[in-house]
């Protein structure tokens, strides 16, 4: 017992450092048709994307979109896989792309709940985005990749803080065997749900 405490005690003393020292993130709250998702933006380890990101929700150019994605693999423990949602290239909803920030330089892994841009090649992400129901190593940039893709990964750029049940629901969502080009056929959402307002609760003015 006087060793947990001792232990405690240690903590509590250094805490006011820990926070001090943690972070700067942004709090967005996405208002979606199956319940809400609080996401943390680590507006200051990965501070072109997150600012990319903020502007979107800035200029409300995610209310109305969907997510119209479930990724679903069948191996590994479950869940496994990710959902997509965003603008779908919209041309009303895009801005232009914004330049690739690896995982080597912000330090934000694939983990559950890390949400990441979507992209083509690496520096063309504009509006949509993924949210990981499972550790995705795969998404992080590889050094030692056998392809330019590899080598860069995708751009993670926060965590979901509440609302996971949520994104379940969503990944959870009956898919439509015939919606979808490629790879992502059969991972289209047959009623995707919708994204009705994304609001940040931390930025000024908002």
């Amino acid at each position: 017992m006087l060793k947990r405490f001792a232990i405690t005690a240690g903590l509590v003393l250094s805490a006011p450092l820990a926070a001090q020292d943690a972070p700067k993130t942004d709090t967005v709250v996405l208002e979606t048709s199956l319940g809400e998702i609080t996401l943390a933006i680590e507006s200051e380890r990965a501070p072109v994307t997150a600012a990319n990101f903020l502007r979107y929700v800035a200029e409300k150019r995610f209310d109305g979109t969907v997510f119209y994605r479930s990724m679903k693999l069948n191996f590994g423990e479950q869940p496994n896989g990710l959902v997509q949602g965003g603008t779908q290239m919209n041309p009303d909803r895009i801005r232009d792309p914004v330049a690739h920030e690896p995982t080597s330089q912000t330090g934000i892994k694939h983990v559950p709940g890390t949400i990441s841009m979507a992209r083509y090649a690496p520096g063309t992400a504009t509006g949509d985005f993924s949210i990981m129901l499972s550790a995705m190593p795969s998404l992080d940039a590889d050094p030692n990749g056998t392809t330019e893709d590899a080598k860069a990964g995708f751009a993670a750029f926060g965590h979901v803080t509440a609302g996971m049940d949520v994104v379940r629901k969503i990944f959870d969502a009956p898919t439509d065997p015939n919606k979808g080009e490629g790879f992502m056929k059969g991972q289209m959402i047959a009623d995707p749900p919708v994204i009705i307002s994304a609001r940040c609760t931390t930025c000024a003015g908002d």
